[in-house]
């Protein structure tokens, strides 16, 4: 990790990011609208391996985005590429070195709840890890507690300011809870009405090990999932990751928008 922050701290000499963005599918274009950007490639951070996953780029580019100093995650790295649970949170726990005080995270995922249609916006309230991995086993890291309380792990306040952005600009929103698998197959639908019975509103492979990480370290977490289509047997309609990437780009804007609203209003 250290060899990480230290080739990410270089590139960035004085800027000090506030807040981190992980970008998931269809949200790339934010990167491109952060202002006086530094790109750093993944291939020239240690420990950083290059994103296997279309629609993800491999890059941290920071800047200033809307005033604020973030840093970009474009392109995360999923545990079903292979990578272990401790590669998937290291973007987090070299945020957390950096100084980074807000850990806002985005994804695409399969709706659960039966009236989530294909292209809802869901305001990330809880989740449920069934990935069955965690980053935080082993010795503990600087800086880590070794039992971090997991009670509110996207934070009221960062929730509130995320609704009210999404009222002011008439974005509808709905509110749930993300769980996490291992993927990288979709859902069976007896998966899916298992998954409805444990009180999850929606289904993805991703977000779940960074949220970790940042409570271990005290970061403050807002999440954000796009919900691409109704869970398999919902509908009875198949899906393809091609579909899924069009409907995060379709409403990947309206996101972007809410983030935007939010780092207005904690600048």
């Amino acid at each position: 990790m250290m060899k990480a922050t230290e080739a990410v701290a270089k590139r960035l000499g004085k800027l000090k990011p506030r807040v981190a963005i992980v970008l998931g599918s269809g949200l790339g274009f934010l990167a491109d609208e952060v202002a006086d950007p530094i790109r750093i490639p993944y291939r020239t951070i240690p420990g950083f391996p290059e994103p296997g996953v279309a629609g993800h780029k491999g890059e941290l580019v920071a800047g200033k985005l809307e005033g604020v100093p973030v840093v970009v995650q474009a392109g995360r790295f999923h545990l079903y590429e292979g990578h272990p649970a401790a590669v998937a949170g290291l973007p987090a726990r070299v945020f957390a070195e950096l100084g980074v005080e807000v850990l806002i995270v985005t994804n695409a995922a399969g709706g659960v709840r039966r009236t989530f249609p294909g292209g809802t916006l869901m305001l990330i309230a809880d989740h449920i890890n069934l990935m069955w991995r965690n980053p935080l086993i082993g010795q503990p890291e600087p800086g880590e507690e070794r039992f971090p309380i997991m009670h509110a792990p996207y934070d009221q306040e960062l929730r509130t300011l995320a609704r009210e952005v999404a009222r002011d600009s008439r974005i509808p929103m709905e509110e749930g809870v993300y769980v996490a698998l291992l993927g990288p197959s979709y859902e069976t639908p007896s998966e899916v009405r298992m998954l409805e019975r444990l009180g999850a509103d929606a289904v993805g492979m991703s977000t779940v090990p960074e949220v970790l990480v940042a409570r271990s370290r005290g970061l403050r977490c807002l999440g954000f999932s796009i919900i691409t289509n109704p869970g398999a047997g919902i509908t009875g309609e198949a899906l393809s990751h091609e579909e899924v990437l069009a409907v995060s780009e379709q409403v990947a804007r309206k996101v972007a928008v809410v983030v935007k609203g939010v780092l207005q209003r904690i600048k």
